[in-house]
């Protein structure tokens, strides 16, 4: 597995990176068989120390997490531990799948785009033109799976929203956090 270990603003240590990298292999090895790549970054604010870690799975996943702690090396195990519980349950319900999926799963590729905000305000005149002004634009992949696959997608991954197409079908389906806690699914197929 390739590190990429580093500090926001802070001198992170031979002692420290060697305490990651064991630590990390140590918890991905339990429940992901080919971990990629995995990102741990460190940062300070005020008094706690904060640590972010991305690991990117072999099977296109990618498992965030994040500890906040008064030492660093408890923010790392914090953000560990909780890394460790993502994975144990992506294994769990990767079992579960498991028995059903006979074909790996299918990627295909569309167009993201992130707009720019508005910087009008509400005693300010109407925008010239509606057409929002595009900042990023990039390639991403919509993987095709079941809806139980999608939510444990999403899950693992910490996004709010996750769109996917539905095995078998050609329409373009969404699973999402709604402000209640609880996951919305949007199927426009089932609409018309």
């Amino acid at each position: 597995m390739r590190y990429q270990i580093s500090g926001h603003q802070i001198d992170v240590g031979e002692s420290l990176t060697n305490h990651v990298k064991t630590e990390l292999a140590d918890a991905v090895a339990k429940y992901a068989e080919r971990p990629t790549d995995a990102q741990v970054i460190f940062s300070k604010r005020g008094h706690e120390y904060q640590c972010e870690t991305v690991v990117h799975l072999s099977t296109g996943l990618n498992a965030k997490a994040s500890g906040r702690a008064s030492e660093i090396y408890t923010a790392f195990d914090d953000c560990c531990e909780k890394l460790q519980k993502q994975l144990r349950r992506y294994k769990r319900r990767l079992k579960d799948h498991f028995k059903d999926r006979k074909e790996p799963v299918e990627v295909f590729g569309a167009a993201s785009y992130i707009l720019a905000a508005s910087e009008h305000d509400a005693d300010e005149q109407e925008p010239e033109t509606l057409q929002p002004i595009i900042i990023a634009e990039m390639e991403t992949d919509i993987p095709s799976l079941s809806v139980g696959e999608a939510v444990m997608h999403m899950e693992l991954a910490g996004a709010p929203v996750l769109v996917f197409r539905p095995e078998g079908k050609s329409s373009v389906n969404v699973v999402y956090r709604r402000e209640d806690g609880n996951i919305g699914w949007i199927d426009p197929s089932d609409l018309g």
